[in-house]
């Protein structure tokens, strides 16, 4: 496992986004997944300044997302697949064909979250994973709890979450919201995955992700398993590994 400690936010953003880059550069039909926040936000706009500037070739490269709210329109401004539209999809041009996304409203969500993995299965699974970690340790939706073994599916969403979802959405109480999200398991059948975060309020929860025990307790712990991760922190999301970190000798 590699850590990556950026010397603020503004080179977090830079760092990040030139993960992406490289990918899109290394392999030109390369399968790519995100992760919307606001973690992510200033990575996917320096991504979309850069190819303004200097454009690549995109008309190969796949986008999708690591999760999507359920029961609620794909308008929303906070659906994923709005986000991720308007942030990088749209800017970058990427055909409506090579941006995956399953969709916010179904009859059975669990046949598509069957076709979701189906579709990147098709154009050889995904090979880089840009994955946010929550408060709780949560990575995609995947609460405190699921198994390890957890493949795609349908999670309840963290209860903060959900309330503001509500506010800002006024769905009837008798909706059931929640998230089609890849599962532990498929998050970790990526080739590479670089787990990123930032800001003071994220590095209680990096600290035990990192090095802590790998635990359900902490979805996120498992990418202490995974044999081609990145921890990309800004100064402050990182400001409690540093030290022990290096004592263990983790790669920088």
């Amino acid at each position: 496992m590699k850590i990556t400690i950026a010397k603020n936010e503004q080179a977090f953003d830079v760092i990040a986004a030139w993960r992406i880059i490289a990918q899109m550069l290394e392999k030109s039909d390369a399968v790519i997944g995100l992760s919307t926040g606001q973690t992510t936000i200033g990575m996917h706009r320096v991504v979309s300044e850069i190819y303004k500037q200097y454009p690549f070739n995109v008309s190969k490269i796949t986008l999708f997302n690591v999760d999507e709210l359920t029961n609620l329109p794909r308008e929303y401004a906070g659906s994923c697949y709005t986000m991720i539209l308007t942030q990088l999809a749209g800017p970058l041009g990427i055909a409506e064909e090579n941006f995956i996304m399953p969709p916010t409203l179904s009859a059975d969500f669990a046949a598509e979250a069957l076709l979701f993995e189906q579709r990147l299965a098709e154009r050889g699974g995904a090979d880089l994973q840009m994955l946010g970690i929550g408060l709780n340790g949560h990575i995609g939706i995947n609460q405190p709890g699921t198994p390890f073994e957890s493949e795609t599916w349908v999670s309840p969403m963290d209860p903060d979450f959900e309330a503001r979802i509500r506010r800002e959405t006024n769905v009837p109480a008798d909706t059931v919201l929640g998230g089609l999200t890849r599962g532990i398991k498929n998050i970790m059948q990526t080739r590479k995955v670089v787990l990123v975060a930032k800001g003071a309020h994220k590095a209680e929860i990096i600290e035990q992700a990192v090095l802590g025990p790998v635990t359900t307790d902490i979805p996120a712990s498992v990418v202490q398993l995974h044999p081609n991760c990145e921890i990309l922190v800004d100064a402050a999301a990182g400001a409690r590994i540093r030290e022990e970190a290096e004592a263990r000798g983790f790669e920088w």
